[in-house]
């Protein structure tokens, strides 16, 4: 598919005694698929808070010297998205309120230290107007500030006045309009909070003593420590010297992201207490109800569509080929491509085996269509292979509506959906033919209700108001 842009990863973790940023270090490693551009470490030592940000992915954006220089026994980290504009280090978080800047060691690497209070968001506030509201009469910058930033601002007003860090939160959670899984730490103490809706996910676990929260459960097993539950809508978890608590802060109401087992989560992780591999695969069973075809193999478009054409061949009896070979060190490069190579587009990315498709009928399966483009180029690559019918099969509904929640969706006018109906979109693609999972079959493969389930990209049913931005949104899509 052509990939969309998630707002990031979060994690925390305290623990006396624990290497809290190389800890921390491999669990962003084990969330890297949620952002690629830049990462950032703060750790709390009970009188500071230090930390370092890089760009690129984790791997790069660290080196030993750094994690050794992060002295101390809680820690928050941050992964954050690629996006389509520039990337800039002033963009990576966490978010340090009344931080000092050290010299910038180069234009990938910054390090910092003291501040009152650290945030690391994963998810987005449609509106910020009762927030800056609220930081007007203050002598913080509106200008130009992030949502997460005018967030960490306004929990730091609080501490400024004297409360703590849990009753900072509570006091301006009212003003944070969005979806938003956060954690936040001060020099000795760190905060998990999950909204009211659940849109975004988090999870915690324990290690050796300590307690670790993470966007996904999987990265939990990448650092040795044990997943213990999803934190809940509207919960708020306090981990300090006495150890874990937990108050519900807000009523729940469970909306979790449908797109999170589309395409987002890892398949070694749980949402709503389902492992997100059994529910990729149990779309493509869906799939198989809903869309029989005659043909002579089932090929996914690596990754996140294996699991479907699992599910998808077992159920159908059509054999499954491994037929599109993926590089996987194709990241986020600060090099500009030569124009030749430019031109390859997807082929950079993914190569048909044209032994193994040549005079084949091909089921071929993703996940989504966005703008279209990519598997437009894909198909067309497919048939250059040798093949003599592609079949392609998505394992969600149509994208016709863009997210204000946290995923870096194009305006509406350019997601292919909004302006084609399938008959046209597979005239558009170059496909023999072009089926798309029912949300009914979508809903079905989740095991879950749709109550509980916020599905705006595919419905235009957005759960928490948009305010301002609702105007950004046409409801005259076509009808199939």
């Amino acid at each position: 598919m052509e990939h969309l842009g998630e707002k990031c990863a979060v994690f925390g973790i305290y623990g006396k005694g624990l290497d809290v940023a190389r800890l921390s270090f491999f669990g962003l490693f084990a969330l890297q698929h949620r952002g690629q551009e830049s990462s950032g470490i703060t750790v709390g030592d009970g009188a500071r808070l230090l930390s370092h940000r890089g760009m690129g992915l984790v791997s790069a954006a660290y080196n030993e010297e750094h994690l050794k220089r992060l002295q101390g026994y809680l820690a928050i980290g941050h992964n954050r998205y690629s996006t389509s504009g520039n990337s800039m280090l002033t963009h990576a978080q966490p978010v340090v309120i009344d931080e000092v800047k050290f010299p910038q060691v180069d234009q990938f690497h910054e390090d910092a230290e003291t501040g009152i209070v650290a945030l690391a968001h994963n998810g987005n506030l449609p509106s910020v107007e009762a927030l800056k509201k609220f930081l007007k009469d203050t002598s913080v910058v509106l200008d130009d500030r992030s949502d997460s930033e005018l967030m960490a601002e306004a929990v730091g007003q609080g501490l400024k006045m004297g409360l703590s860090l849990p009753d900072s939160i509570k006091a301006v959670l009212p003003l944070f309009t969005g979806a938003y899984a956060i954690v936040l730490a001060t020099p000795n103490m760190l905060v998990a909070v999950r909204d009211s809706f659940g849109m975004r996910p988090l999870s915690v676990g324990k290690i050796n003593g300590g307690f670790a929260v993470a966007s996904e459960s999987c990265a939990f097993q990448a650092m040795g420590a044990e997943f213990i539950r999803e934190v809940n809508p509207g919960e708020m978890l306090i981990i300090d010297d006495h150890g874990l608590a937990s108050e519900q802060v807000m009523a729940p109401n469970p909306k979790l992201d449908i797109f999170e087992f589309v395409y987002f989560a890892r398949p070694d992780s749980i949402l709503s207490g389902k492992l997100v591999y059994d529910v990729r695969r149990n779309s493509g069973v869906e799939l198989a109800k809903e869309c029989k075809i005659e043909a002579d193999m089932v090929v996914p478009v690596p990754e996140t569509a294996m699991p479907v054409a699992v599910g998808y061949a077992a159920a159908s009896g059509i054999p499954l080929e491994m037929a599109l070979v993926k590089n996987r060190y194709i990241h986020r490069t600060f090099i500009e491509p030569e124009q030749h190579v430019r031109e390859l587009g997807v082929k950079l990315k993914l190569t048909p085996l044209a032994p193994v498709l040549k005079g084949k009928r091909i089921v071929l399966m993703d996940d989504s269509i966005v703008r279209g483009t990519t598997s437009r180029q894909l198909i067309k690559a497919i048939f250059e292979a040798g093949a003599a019918e592609v079949h392609f099969l998505i394992s969600s509904p149509p994208v016709k509506f863009p997210d204000y929640y946290g995923i870096d969706t194009p305006k509406q006018s350019n997601l292919i959906a909004s302006q084609k109906t399938v008959e046209e979109i597979r005239e558009f693609l170059g496909a023999t033919s072009l089926h798309f999972l029912s949300l009914d079959g979508l809903i079905r493969a989740t095991g879950l209700s749709r109550d509980v389930l916020s599905t705006s990209c595919f419905t235009g049913e957005y759960p928490i108001d948009l305010h301002e931005r609702s105007k950004d949104v046409t409801y005259e899509v076509p009808k199939d």
